[in-house]
This record gives structure tokens, C-alpha cells and sequence, in this order.
């Protein structure tokens, strides 16, 4: 009843926007929001609940994109609409009586992967309000190494286990899903771009506390051909984590969520120590219970 909802499109994107019935006094808040669901799964509709509790404890407006599922519209049109929708919110926030520089972006697994890659994307823009911050909930935000202390400890988790994970990502990209157990040991990465990456994707980088029983893998023998097959993986788009520090250092404040159980968790980790590293403003909370 304290808020109105409306089915709109932004740019040919489906939204749902939740609006405070009561307009406050000023120009209020802005949250776009990106559902989880390996890009395959998810609606507006299954992420009805968390919106409406986000914009009524918020006092904002929610934009819930509504980007067209994998494999039937292909990768990246999920990211580029999620893009297509910031984009066109911030060119008309204060339509819907939102201050556009009080505009922040969230989601929640693949949609914090769109919320990074949209940041990303709209570092260097001067066309449009800066986004003022990025909320990442245990965000997927690399496909190189899935044998990261994360990945060992929540191998068989319920819900999202390692095996799932990367079943899920060859789903997504519409591929050949006998590419799974090459891409669970690491044989789709030739040396140079392991080198190239080890200053960002490194066990040695995750905090000890994070580690217990963890156990370094054996070398694994490097496939060409499976490494052709997805070349897609090495994408900033894809992998957000393999963006360069000349884009990192251009993010907006930024919250990230992570859960004890989640093969994710990692990800998330790594991500937060870029961001340190190159200046950018991280609230962290650590849910010990929490799983994917």
C-alpha cells in the first residue's frame, strides 16, 4: 500500500519500478536492481519481494531490470540491456522524482556480475551522472580459476556447488557442457594468461582465515581447443575481476556481501582487495552462516 508499481520500458528493456506513493519533500534515491540466476533463470516477478522490501526500508525508487534469459538471447545481451537500462534511468531520474546523483546499482550472484560490469562500463562516461555506488551480493566475477579455497571448501554446497557453477556458465554461453570437467581443472588457461592474471587471482591473496584445509591443485596440462571453445571467459564483461586498474580505479563507493558457504566467496574477496588497492571506498559485510 506505501508504494505504487508500474511495468515500463527503459530503451526496450522490460522494468519494474517501485515508487513511494507519499513523494518526499527533495529529490530522493535511486536503485537499479539485477536478479541473480545464472543468467538463465530469475524474473522480475521471483524478485518481487526483496524490491518492494528494498524500496519501503530504503525510502527509494527500485528499477527491477527485467533482461531477456540465456541461451535464447545470447550473451552479452543480458549485460548490455542491464547497461541500456541504467543508462536510460540516469538520463530520466528525476522523472520519477529521483536526485541522479543519488543513483546506485545492485544485484545479487550474476546480476552483481551486471552491476560490476555496468560500473565498469560507465567509469569513463561524461555524458551521464556518475553512478554513486555498486552494491555486489556474492557476485560471480571470474571464470579462470574455479580451484581457488572457496571453490574446495563448498565443492558439493547445496543449491550452487563448483560442478553446478560451471555447468550453469556453459549453459549460459550455449556451450558444449563436455567442456565442464577441462574447465574445472583450469585447462581452458594457457600459461601467459595465467601469469598475466596471478597478480589479481591468486589463493595467496585470499586472507589466512579463509583457508583452513586448503590444498593447492596439482599443474594440469593446458587443452587448446577447449580454450578456443571459450574465449568468452577472458572478457571483462564475462569476468569483471580481469578488468584493468586504469578501469578499477574509476568505481564508484561500493558494498559487497559474501557468504561463509559459497563457492563464490572468493570471487568477491579478490574483487575487494582490487578495489582497496586502487582507492576505491569498500564497505565489506561477512555473512558467517550465509550460503549461495
Amino acid at each position: 500500500s506505501r508504494l505504487s508499481i508500474k511495468d515500463l520500458h527503459f530503451d526496450g528493456v522490460p522494468v519494474r519500478i517501485y515508487l513511494p506513493r507519499e513523494p518526499s519533500a527533495s529529490k530522493g534515491r535511486g536503485v537499479l536492481f539485477f536478479h541473480g540466476g545464472c543468467g538463465i533463470f530469475g524474473s522480475i516477478r521471483s524478485y518481487e519481494r526483496i524490491c518492494r522490501y528494498i524500496a519501503r526500508k530504503s525510502d527509494s525508487v527500485v528499477v527491477s531490470v527485467g533482461y531477456h534469459l540465456a541461451p535464447e538471447h545470447k550473451y552479452p545481451a543480458q549485460t548490455l540491456e542491464c547497461l541500456a537500462a541504467t543508462v536510460h534511468f540516469l538520463k530520466t531520474a528525476e522523472t520519477y522524482g529521483v536526485d541522479p546523483a543519488r543513483v546506485i546499482v545492485c544485484g545479487d550472484s550474476v546480476g552483481g556480475t551486471y552491476t560490476a560490469s555496468v560500473c565498469q562500463e560507465l567509469g569513463l562516461r561524461t555524458d551521464i551522472p556518475k553512478i554513486r555506488a555498486q552494491v555486489l551480493i556474492y557476485p560471480f566475477l571470474q571464470a579462470l580459476n574455479f580451484n581457488l579455497p572457496s571453490h574446495q571448501k563448498n565443492a558439493a554446497m547445496a543449491f550452487l556447488s563448483r560442478e553446478r557453477t560451471v555447468h550453469f556458465l556453459l549453459k549460459y554461453l550455449n556451450k558444449d557442457c563436455s567442456l565442464k570437467e577441462p574447465i574445472l581443472a583450469g585447462s581452458h588457461v594457457p600459461e601467459s594468461i595465467n601469469l598475466k592474471y596471478r597478480i589479481w587471482i591468486n589463493p595467496d591473496l585470499i586472507p589466512d582465515v579463509f583457508k583452513l584445509g586448503y590444498k593447492p591443485p596439482l599443474p594440469t596440462l593446458f587443452l587448446p581447443q577447449v580454450h578456443e571453445e571459450v574465449q568468452e571467459l577472458f572478457e571483462p564483461w564475462f569476468s569483471p575481476l580481469l578488468a584493468e586498474d586504469a578501469v578499477v580505479c574509476l568505481l564508484p563507493d561500493t558494498c559487497i556481501v559474501t557468504c561463509e558457504h559459497d563457492v563464490l566467496r572468493d570471487d568477491a574477496l579478490l574483487y575487494k582487495k582490487r578495489l582497496e588497492d586502487n582507492n576505491v571506498h569498500v564497505t565489506w559485510h561477512h555473512v558467517e552462516k550465509g550460503f549461495h
